[in-house]
């Protein structure tokens, strides 16, 4: 029995000790991933600041969203749709909204056109010849450089990071660090991904410029009398037809009636005849 205890207890301190050494291969793997951590996060402030300095040095590639809206009026709205479509159509742009409406007195037509940034100006210029004076006309430039450094700094940041998480995966000893690592990454992942879809959606904003073309032609309105002669008019005529068309549907009974009325008018002369 003796001999018993001596084995259980032996067992319970190589359980403990086994315990003891997962629990700082664990502490030792997070403080790498954190040693690390800090050390991406510097390397990257370091970068930024390295870019930074070299941007005063050196002409940085300016990143500029251009946008414009313009609206004016035109004697025909299908040679102005044409006249905008063949633009479009010449400087490789794309129409990514078109909206036709046709107001009370006034047709309108919204087109709006992504356009290579460099041939903004060509196609503006094109698809608004002939027209001498615009209702409105608004042009932005805004400039997006430095959101744009910045993102890429971060990214490359995290991207290191998450190296090293990937790394620190191939020395887990135990299913603890293993979820531990993995858990980590995954929290990368989903970060670097945000910043790459921001990243995406600047430079297709700089890449390709927005510009909204609204026309519109206005219709000379008719007179209130005018309006309400005309609609009478096609009331009328609507009651008219279906006057015919209820006739039609009981035909039957107006031959009945008609037959009627010829037999009490024979039996009355009959009867003063007697």
């Amino acid at each position: 029995m003796p001999t018993s205890k001596k084995v259980f207890s032996l067992l319970l301190l190589l359980c403990f000790l086994s315990c003891n050494q997962s629990a700082k291969d664990a502490s030792f793997l997070m403080a790498e991933a954190e040693e690390g951590s800090a050390m991406a996060s510097e390397t990257g402030e370091k970068q930024l600041s390295e870019e930074q300095d070299l941007d005063e040095e050196l002409p940085v590639e300016r990143k500029l969203i251009k946008e414009g809206y313009v609206v004016f009026e035109t004697d025909d709205m299908e040679a102005s749709r044409q006249q905008i479509l063949q633009s479009v159509e010449k400087y490789e742009g794309y129409i990514s909204s078109d909206e036709a409406h046709n107001y009370s007195g006034r047709l309108s037509n919204t087109i709006v056109i992504r356009v290579p940034a460099e041939h903004f100006d060509a196609l503006l210029a094109e698809a608004t010849q002939g027209i001498s004076k615009f209702d409105s006309k608004n042009i932005t430039t805004k400039d997006v450089t430095e959101e744009f450094l910045d993102i890429e700094a971060r990214l490359r940041t995290k991207k290191e990071l998450e190296s090293r998480y990937l790394e620190l995966l191939k020395k887990a000893k135990s299913v603890s660090e293993v979820l531990e690592v993995e858990r980590q990454i995954g929290q990368l992942r989903a970060e670097i991904e945000s910043i790459e879809g921001r990243l995406k959606y600047l430079k297709n904003r700089v890449s390709y410029s927005t510009l909204s073309i609204t026309f519109y032609k206005n219709i000379p309105g008719q007179t209130a009398f005018g309006k309400k002669f005309k609609k009478g008019f096609k009331n009328g005529w609507e009651n008219l037809i279906w006057f015919f068309v209820g006739i039609v549907n009981i035909w039957p009974f107006v031959l009945l009636a008609i037959a009627l009325i010829f037999g009490i008018r024979a039996w009355r002369r009959k009867r003063r005849k007697a």
